[in-house]
């Protein structure tokens, strides 16, 4: 196993009502179901983690909501699937407004990279709890994040470029890429 460090980055993100608004693709919400996501994102709160990682030289920040999150997600679909498509897009927008509060830039940018999976990445992330899926590809865990820290650029230094519809030059991607971390300089 590679040698690497873990920081805890303390975040508290707020729900961004616009944003769950965004990704669940609803164009109005009445009060019941805003007071129901408040007390779901109060609940969830405690099972998000978020880390910065150092694996050799690189530093990584990780963001993610542990299984009690995805079996509260899954539980739901029983009972009403849209309930649970808004609950789906209530802790991704958790993830996403953590990543934000902790690296404002992915914000601005519209995206966090993904890096690519080294095999010391892969590791590091299992033995926090937060680990990639069978094939090495993208993270187990159904809402999680990982990125570079600090802030690099968007999608420019994507692993997932290639079979990303914004990357690939399919939609705007008003992103840049900061001097020293051009592709292929890590």
């Amino acid at each position: 196993m590679a040698d690497y460090t873990s920081e805890v980055m303390e975040v508290r993100p707020y729900l961004d009502m616009e944003l769950l608004m965004s990704v669940s693709q609803e164009s109005r919400v009445d009060g019941s179901t805003m007071d129901h996501m408040g007390q779901l994102w109060e609940k969830w709160t405690p099972h998000l983690s978020a880390r910065k990682l150092k694996v050799g030289k690189i530093q990584y920040l990780a963001v993610w909501l542990d299984d009690v999150v995805e079996a509260d997600v899954d539980s739901i679909w029983d009972e009403s699937p849209s309930s649970a498509y808004l609950a789906g897009s209530l802790a991704q927008v958790m993830v996403m407004c953590a990543v934000n509060q902790l690296l404002p830039e992915v914000q601005d940018a519209g995206c966090a990279p993904a890096p690519k999976p080294t095999d010391g990445l892969v590791d590091a992330l299992e033995a926090e709890g937060c680990p990639y899926n069978e094939q090495g590809t993208m993270l187990a865990r159904k809402f999680a994040i990982i990125t570079h820290y600090p802030f690099k650029g968007a999608c420019e230094i994507c692993y997932l470029q290639k079979d990303c519809p914004k990357g690939s030059g399919n939609q705007d991607s008003g992103s840049i890429v900061l001097p020293g971390y051009e592709r292929g300089k890590e």
